[in-house]
């Protein structure tokens, strides 16, 4: 989509780029993310996709008019590519079939080319296409967003429904170790939801793995203290899902779990434009934006609130890595920059491994127009199991007060801190630029302390803070 793997990931003609096109410089940025898995090829577009287009010799493929965004794909970077962009990225590859234009058979198809490993028509190809071991890949999604007017081919939830199950039925034949996400609702905000999710489960609940979600929070032109309390979104959805899936589950008289694939989440910066250049053209500027301080602090909030739900949601894909709502950017100039929302992801990532904590929490309401004595603080725990450290993370969600934080650390042991991030700004609107790439960065402060295994901290308004305690002993 847009400029995220042309132009973002992928530039033959740039200074940085390697042997293989990919720009060093953007990688080096995903690699010090850590992303675990990362979805291709991609959203909308994949309701279109020939995924024969994107395999075999570079000149021969054929250039393609994606019409999920009204471009021309050229298909240069195919799978073969992307699976050894995202290797050197340490990231898995979660593969996506068309279940719009397409169905049963090309998935069963593609599935064959990327999983088995020898001795059928399409394994042969991909050894004659010069890739002799299988892919391997283990978690797929049955589609993208098939509730949604805007997808190609776009279903009801009993024609989806069916056809994921098929399909389903058939890929697990040709490899049982796969994991399988069908399309749950694309929006909280549709009509069909959540009986679109009931639907879909009751059709796919025995032959699925994962009930897929996605949720993009916008701030449109609205209150700032409105704005920065709109996680709550989040975790009213992820619920209300969670509840759609156990009532299907006691219907069927199941003893299986639904998880959650929370495969696209974001918020949506400020200044974004859906489309800034012509049609059918290659490469275009779509959904770039610049993210600014109080939209970090939204970001750090949903990935508290994905956190806080782990116990059903077992994947989140940010949607995307580079331009396209990015939390990485590129000009054409050849600069690349992290935008603020990098660095809230970033810590999740490094210290947001183990197992989440329930924080009970006493704190302090905030009334908006749209919410009544919501939480001034949101914040979520995780402890290393094999060092039994632990992280908060906290967002003040105050556009003028500072929060004081106590934290009892009673139970785990005896603890120091070992340091505090923070990311705050006086400047709410505030956003990093290839101009001035760290404007905003976190920072290190040395302003908790930890007295009788409480540890306590001022939140200033509008901040996004990580506060990590070591164990002493136990």
């Amino acid at each position: 989509m847009g400029r995220c793997v042309y132009g973002g990931i992928y530039d033959p003609q740039h200074a940085e780029a390697d042997e293989s096109g990919f720009r060093r410089d953007v990688l080096s940025m995903v690699q010090d993310l850590q992303v675990p898995i990362i979805r291709y090829p991609g959203g909308n577009f994949v309701s279109g996709f020939r995924w024969e287009d994107s395999v075999g010799p570079k000149s021969e493929r054929p250039v393609r008019m994606d019409a999920a965004w009204k471009s021309i794909e050229p298909n240069q970077v195919g799978l073969d590519e992307f699976d050894g962009w995202a290797g050197r990225a340490g990231s898995e590859v979660m593969m996506a079939v068309n279940l719009g234009t397409r169905g049963v058979e090309a998935a069963a198809q593609l599935l064959e080319y990327c999983n088995v490993r020898g001795g059928t028509a399409f394994s042969e190809l991909r050894k004659q296409h010069g890739r002799s071991e299988p892919y391997g890949y283990k978690v797929w999604c049955l589609g993208n967003e098939m509730d949604g007017p805007w997808q190609i081919c776009n279903k009801s939830a009993e024609e989806y429904g069916t056809l994921a199950r098929e399909t389903a039925k058939v890929m697990k034949r040709i490899d049982p170790s796969i994991e399988l996400v069908a399309c749950g609702s694309s929006s909280i905000h549709l009509p069909t939801f959540p009986q679109w999710d009931a639907t879909v489960m009751e059709l796919t609940y025995d032959v699925a793995d994962f009930l897929s979600v996605h949720m993009y929070l916008e701030n449109k032109e609205e209150e700032l203290d409105n704005y920065a309390l709109k996680a709550i979104h989040m975790d009213r959805y992820i619920e209300a899902i969670t509840a759609t899936c156990d009532y299907v589950k006691a219907k069927k008289r199941s003893d299986k779990v639904m998880y959650l694939s929370f495969d696209e989440w974001n918020v949506v910066p400020g200044t974004w434009k859906k489309n800034n250049a012509e049609p059918w053209i290659f490469a275009p500027a779509l959904c770039e934006g610049n993210y600014s301080m109080a939209a970090a602090v939204v970001f750090g909030n949903m990935l508290i609130s994905l956190l806080k739900h782990s116990d059903r949601v077992r994947i989140a894909c940010l949607a995307q890595l580079v331009n396209v709502f990015g939390p990485i950017m590129t000009d054409a100039s050849g600069a690349a920059w992290k935008q603020t929302v990098y660095y809230p992801y970033l810590h999740a990532s490094l210290f947001g491994r183990g197992m989440a904590l329930n924080v009970m929490a006493q704190v302090p309401g905030v009334t908006t127009r749209d919410f009544t004595e919501a939480p001034m603080l949101d914040s979520v725990a995780v402890m290393d199991e094999q060092t039994g450290d632990i992280t908060i993370f906290a967002v003040n969600r105050s556009v003028s007060d500072e929060l004081e934080l106590s934290v009892e650390l009673r139970g785990f042991g005896e603890y120091g801190v070992c340091e505090r991030i923070v990311m705050r700004s006086e400047d709410s609107g505030a956003f990093n630029s290839a101009a001035q790439p760290d404007l905003i960065v976190p920072e290190q402060l040395a302003s908790q302390r930890i007295d009788n295994n409480v540890c306590t901290a001022t939140l200033e308004p509008m901040s996004w803070n990580v506060i990590r305690v070591r164990r002493t002993a136990r």
